[in-house]
């Protein structure tokens, strides 16, 4: 289980191997997301709070990244933050995500990514339930729910 000390770790020393890496050109993307996706995903944007498809849903499944399939949470670590996003406490792999610094907007912040393809899903905080107490705050418009693989 990732704790927010490992996450630090990750930021400043480097993130876990990823499986495999897709990568495309930024036109590439555009043609295969829509523009609310492909504003999110690439070019690190954010839904407004309680607007997200995915965030009131607990249907069983995996929560896979829009961009590429890789799968990023299981449902089964969904929880209700009451943060207005789809909120989890663990990946569903220690490597299924990236870690980044992010200074923007006058505050220090972790950014989290799909680490297959770089796709900004949002961010983590400490405020999350034990026994991580870790909370994956990721925009609905990054993800896809497969209720088929799960």
């Amino acid at each position: 289980m990732l704790t927010w000390k490992e996450i630090i770790s990750f930021t400043a020393k480097g993130n876990p191997t990823p499986e495999k890496r897709v990568e495309k050109s930024e036109e590439e993307w555009e043609t295969i997301l829509t523009p609310e996706q492909f504003r999110i995903t690439r070019k690190k944007g954010t839904e407004r709070p309680h607007t997200g498809e995915l965030c009131s849903i607990y249907d069983e499944g995996l929560y896979n990244c829009v961009c590429c399939n890789t799968p990023l949470f299981d449902s089964t670590i969904k929880f209700e933050s009451s943060s207005g996003w789809p909120s989890f406490t663990q990946p569903i792999r220690e490597n299924a995500i990236k870690y980044h610094k992010d200074v923007s907007f006058g505050m220090v912040r972790v950014e989290v990514m799909c680490n297959t393809c770089d796709a900004h899903l949002g961010h983590i905080f400490p405020d999350g339930p034990e026994p991580s107490g870790l909370r994956y705050c990721i925009n609905s418009e990054s993800m896809k729910l497969d209720k088929e693989n799960s």
